[in-house]
């Protein structure tokens, strides 16, 4: 093939992804899932919900927009979730799609749509609450047959020690668990909030950090951190110098909303530590752990991280013999 018709090829192949990406954005109902998609991901029941509109209809968009390359799926359990996709830079048209993203996000949501999602987000939290009402009692035991913090925690410490914090005033954990990484931070940090919106899972972690004394046990999620001190000042608004969210986001109705959340909350050049499992096709763990989410692609957690004013730090990747793997991620308010 001569270099002439291998160019002709290469044209018409990207004019025919151009007029396939135009009209997957030519479309308003489109351009509100791609509004959606932008910091969380949903199945095709959510979304059909979201926009009221009968499964195959909203299946049928997604089928546009997926072969325009402007979303992706991931599997959770036996259900397909979409997300937006991500734009390689070598993409050809990698311009024109990251300008549809830009321009869908310079767009107010719609009221009816943001309480759409509120109410899904609300399915999803009640889910994770009633289980962890349930389960409390049990939850480390369930919860140490996919990763014990013995298995993570003294990698989290090493990073905690080795993150250049500009001041060791206030540090954050939500989702304390049973309380194990609340000793370290309270060796590091003047003053330690815990976090958690299941009362029986703050009392375990109350119970099992009886000893210290720098540590405020808080009820609630991280939409009502702005509400909270950390300190003695009934007017100080909680600002945190560290944040950690150790094995919590998969039990989260959003990540992306709660990373937003604790980027709020820290101080300039605060710093967020995570530590997640990694996508894994074991739909057990639902059950079994009460987990929303079957894990995260790195790329997700630096996408929504991104969205949130957070900058990458370090990253570490490790993989258990139960074939589940971690992922330990650091990040920087900008």
């Amino acid at each position: 093939m001569q270099t002439s018709e291998r160019s002709l090829i290469k044209t018409q192949s990207h004019l025919g992804g151009l007029s396939a990406l135009l009209k997957a954005a030519g479309d308003e109902l489109r351009l509100g899932v791609l509004q959606v998609l932008a910091h969380d991901s949903y199945g095709v029941l959510e979304l059909a919900q979201v926009f009221g509109v009968k499964q195959s209809g909203i299946s049928h968009h997604l089928k546009v927009l997926a072969n325009a390359g402007l979303v992706s799926t991931r599997r959770e359990g036996n259900s397909i979730f979409y997300r937006r996709a991500h734009v390689a830079t070598n993409d050809a048209l990698a311009i024109t799609k990251n300008a549809i993203f830009t321009q869908a996000d310079s767009l107010a949501m719609p009221a009816e749509l943001q309480g759409a999602l509120a109410n899904i987000w609300q399915v999803r939290s009640q889910t994770s609450h009633q289980f962890f009402l349930e389960n409390a009692n049990k939850f480390k035991a369930q919860q140490d047959l996919i990763a014990s913090y013995d298995v993570y925690g003294q990698q989290v410490v090493e990073l905690l020690k080795l993150t250049p914090f500009k001041h060791r005033n206030n540090a954050l954990e939500v989702g304390p668990g049973e309380g194990e990484f609340l000793t370290p931070l309270s060796e590091h940090f003047k003053h330690v909030v815990a976090l958690d919106n299941s009362p029986q899972m703050l009392a375990n972690a109350q119970r099992n950090a009886c000893t210290l004394h720098n540590i405020k046990f808080i009820l609630g999620d991280t939409q009502a951190l702005s509400t909270h001190t950390q300190t003695s000042e009934p007017d100080t608004t909680a600002t945190f110098d560290c944040a950690i969210l150790n094995m919590v986001l998969h039990h989260t109705p959003s990540p992306a909303q709660v990373l937003a959340d604790v980027s709020q909350a820290l101080n300039p050049q605060g710093a967020l530590i995570i530590t997640e499992l990694c996508s894994h096709p074991q739909s057990w763990a639902r059950d079994a752990c009460g987990d929303v989410w079957l894990g995260f692609e790195p790329t997700d957690l630096s996408r929504w991280a991104q969205a949130a004013g957070l900058s990458p730090g370090q990253s570490t990747y490790f993989a258990l013999r139960n074939g589940f793997q971690i992922q330990i991620q650091q990040f920087f308010k900008l």
